[in-house]
């Protein structure tokens, strides 16, 4: 679908067409299904939907269709909701964490702030199976709140699903609403994703007629579809900050063209702040992470010297990505079901890699250029 005539982002089409296909230039294989949106600004320029939500019970991507965002949800909703609660003054940057979460005994004794948990310094490990001994979300916080820091906080980065679930419990804990209905009411209603939510919430009563793309197969053949893949995040009941949050291409799109511009009324964080997010957090640290962004030149980079040093993005482990750079507005909205061929087959990397240079290739010349 093309919007505006864009012929020089064809190559992203070609690209994306292989890799539905079956073949991701540099790597074994291919993704069962995508949808793809580009932008510069509040526009749309285009967007491509191919292959399938579901291959056990074949049935093709739609537009409409709902993936499960991943890690996504870290920046689209709880940095998104913490940035919006301070710059509403609820909470600082540089709060201590145990001044609005008292129970994270592990992070009071440290000093942990809000601003090192957002940019991966906070010294908690990445992660914790927490799922595999915790029958519940009660049990599963008490074992978040009581896991020790691996590092003194603010000398090391490392991407840490932990700080996040720290940070949507600690959002619900200063304003007395659960993450679900905060995140509804603070960044989804204001910014009219009407499909997009944690599956307790908005989308509890069924996906558009897109259906949700499938994800892992269980053990006995058959996908997740419409329960959330991660899975201390089913533990948590649908809902955590760190993973859990489900959306279109479209509804992306909007968060994505909101997130670039430069109006202060149309969205929950002021623009002065999403601009400050973009920028480096972390410097002399081994890691180039903004608030809650990853920036370029971080490991876990996949716009490469391509895009310029303005641009942020982050991934998430289904095969999603969402990818901007606030001055020259360019964004990329890419979500797969990656794996629903199963996990760690070294495709979507190199899939994201080359996608974001094609677009970089056609819309930002003068960036990569330069």
């Amino acid at each position: 679908m093309t919007e505006g005539g864009e012929s020089e982002l064809d190559a992203v089409g070609r690209i994306l067409g292989a890799a539905v296909a079956g073949g991701v230039p540099g790597a074994v294989g291919g993704v069962p299904g995508l949808t793809v949106a580009v932008g510069r600004g509040p526009r749309t320029l285009t967007s491509w939907v191919l292959g399938q939500a579901d291959t056990v019970t074949p049935r093709p991507v739609q537009p409409d269709t709902v993936f499960d965002l991943a890690s996504l949800t870290k920046v689209v909703a709880t940095t998104t909701v913490t940035l919006a609660l301070a710059g509403q003054g609820v909470i600082g940057l540089d709060d201590r964490m145990v001044k609005h979460l008292p129970a994270a005994t592990q992070l009071a004794t440290a000093e942990v702030t809000v601003r090192q948990l957002l940019t991966h310094t906070s010294g908690l490990p990445d992660s914790v199976k927490f799922y595999e001994w915790c029958a519940d979300r009660d049990r599963l916080l008490r074992a978040l709140y009581a896991t020790p820091l691996e590092a003194p906080p603010g000398t090391r980065v490392t991407y840490s699903d932990l700080g996040f679930m720290m940070l949507g419990e600690m959002a619900a804990a200063v304003t007395g609403e659960p993450l679900d209905a905060l995140f509804r009411r603070l960044v989804s209603e204001p910014l009219g994703m009407a499909d997009t939510g944690y599956l307790s919430d908005s989308l509890a009563g069924g996906p558009p007629a897109g259906g949700f793309a499938a994800t892992e197969l269980r053990a006995d053949g058959t996908p997740w579809i419409g329960v959330v893949h991660d899975e201390n995040t089913r533990v948590m009941g649908g809902v955590a900050g760190h993973a859990g949050l489900f959306s279109t291409a479209a509804d992306l799109a909007k968060f994505a063209a909101w997130w670039v511009g430069h109006d202060d009324a149309a969205g929950p964080v002021p623009a002065a702040l999403r601009r400050d997010s973009e920028r480096c957090q972390t410097p002399g640290l081994e890691g180039h992470r903004g608030l809650g962004w990853v920036r370029i030149g971080d490991r876990y980079d996949i716009l490469g010297g391509a895009w310029p040093d303005s641009a942020v993005s982050h991934t998430g482990f289904t095969g999603t990505s969402l990818a901007l750079d606030a001055p020259s507005g360019v964004w990329v909205v890419l979500l797969t079901n990656d794996v629903h061929y199963g996990r760690a087959r070294g495709v979507i990397r190199p899939l994201r890699e080359q996608v974001h240079a094609a677009v970089a290739a056609a819309l930002l010349k003068p960036a990569a250029t330069a």
